[in-house]
C-alpha cells in the first residue's frame, strides 16, 4: 500500500459524495484520474486490504435491527454449518474464529423482532445453539493512515 491508496482510504472513511460521478470528484480532490482510483479500489478489495467497499447504514433508524451472533461448532461440522447459516439472506457475513465460539456472522433484519426469528430457524436447521449478542451502544472507530 502506497501513500496514495493510504489517502484513498482516508478519504473514504470521510465520506463519499452523492452525485452523478463521485468518483470523479474523489479522484480529483486526490490528484488522480477516475479510473486510476476505481482501479486502486478494486485492486485494495481484491488484496483483501479493504473487505468492502459501501455504505454503511444506521438500520435502526430505518425501522430494522442487527445482531452479532456466535456459534460453537465442531470443528468436523464446520463446513455444513457454515453453508446453512450463509443460506439466509439476513446474514450479512460470516467469520471462522479462533475461541470456543467460533462461528461469529452477524444478521440484519427489517424488524426487530425477526432476529429472534431467524435465530431460531438457524438453530433448527443446524442443530446448535446460537449466541445473540445484540449491539446496546454503537461506537464508531476511524482509521487514519498517515500518508
Amino acid at each position: 500500500m502506497d501513500s496514495m491508496d493510504r489517502a484513498i482510504i482516508n478519504s473514504l472513511q470521510d465520506g463519499f459524495p452523492v452525485c452523478e460521478r463521485p468518483f470523479l470528484q474523489v479522484a480529483a480532490a486526490l490528484g488522480v484520474s477516475e479510473a486510476e482510483l476505481i482501479a486502486r479500489i478494486e485492486a485494495l478489495l481484491a488484496a483483501g486490504t479493504l473487505s468492502r467497499f459501501g455504505p454503511l447504514f444506521q438500520i435502526e433508524r430505518m425501522g430494522g435491527a442487527f445482531s452479532l451472533c456466535a456459534i460453537q461448532v465442531p470443528e468436523r461440522d464446520y463446513d455444513r454449518v457454515a453453508a446453512i447459516v450463509n443460506s439466509w439472506p439476513e446474514v450479512a457475513h460470516n467469520y471462522a474464529r479462533d475461541h470456543v465460539y467460533n462461528m461469529w456472522f452477524v444478521l440484519a433484519t427489517e424488524r426487530p423482532e425477526q432476529i429472534e426469528q431467524v435465530i431460531e430457524r438457524i438453530e433448527q436447521a443446524t442443530g446448535h445453539v446460537v449466541l445473540n449478542l445484540p449491539k446496546q451502544r454503537e461506537y464508531f472507530v476511524g482509521l487514519n493512515l498517515h500518508v
